[in-house]
């Protein structure tokens, strides 16, 4: 079959690759990849792939781990590092589509390869639209592999940069003074000083000193860039569901 993304699957035996130099490599694996404490996870209750693919992503330099069941890899504690999951669909107990539901209700999602010995365009659509980043079928080429396994790697840190930048503005913005989170969001919805005194019954000197507090505390260079920080942290609330309209209980 052909993946999402309009690659070829060739044919390959079954056996473990041999170690294959970066050159030869290309766009597959970053140098990044290969330097950094990414990890691959490998779920798949046949023991041949298991080990062919562990030595695959070995042979480019990145860390392996495999498990048999999807019960097992749920079970185990997995280093807080960049990575990504190559699932076999098929399992025995929970299937791949199973894992994949189980792993999207946790805060620690990992992006998905999944693979299989019984794919079709059905199961490949279901797959994507739950959120996987690519849909191989046995055999498949070991670069169409390892070019998965990079995006996914990639995709991940990116994610989990996103998800730092953000943790770190809810905190800042945890550290507001309630008379603070008021005043700035109020400013952000481009009231000028006066008319935030106005809504919080506030002398302008008052708004002024309020406001040079919110700009130090939130690291904003100015009300624009205080804007976009509002505007990231309003479409990624925190779980307690925070929002700018919510500071005052209003919209």
């Amino acid at each position: 079959m052909t993946t999402s993304g309009g690659r070829g699957i060739g044919r390959v035996d079954g056996s473990a690759p041999t170690a294959q130099s970066p050159a030869s490599l290309g766009s597959s694996v970053s140098e990044r990849a290969r330097t950094d404490p990414a990890i691959v996870y490998v779920v798949d209750d046949e023991p041949s792939i298991r080990n062919s693919t562990k030595e695959l992503a070995e042979s480019v330099g990145l860390r392996v781990q495999t498990f048999a069941t999807a019960q097992e890899f749920l079970g185990s504690q997995r280093p807080d590092v960049p990575g990504c999951l190559v699932l076999d669909v098929r399992l025995p107990g929970l299937s791949g589509f199973d894992l994949q539901r189980e792993l999207a209700q946790t805060n620690k999602p990992v992006p998905i390869i999944f693979i299989t010995g019984h794919g079709d365009i059905p199961m490949s659509v279901q797959a994507m639209k739950a959120g996987a980043m690519d849909f191989l079928s046995k055999p498949y080429r070991h670069q169409d592999l390892l070019d998965a396994i990079a995006h996914a790697i990639e995709r991940d840190r990116q994610a989990r940069r996103q998800r730092s930048e953000l943790a770190e503005l809810h905190r800042r913005h945890e550290s507001l003074t309630p008379r603070e989170r008021e005043v700035m969001a109020f400013l952000v919805k481009g009231l000028l000083n006066k008319q935030v005194g106005a809504e919080l019954g506030m002398t302008l000197p008052t708004v002024k000193f309020h406001r040079a507090h919110v700009m130090q505390k939130m690291k904003a260079d100015s009300m624009a860039d205080l804007a976009r920080i509002a505007e990231r942290m309003e479409a990624h609330p925190t779980e307690h569901g925070w929002t700018l309209a919510g500071e005052r209980g209003s919209t």
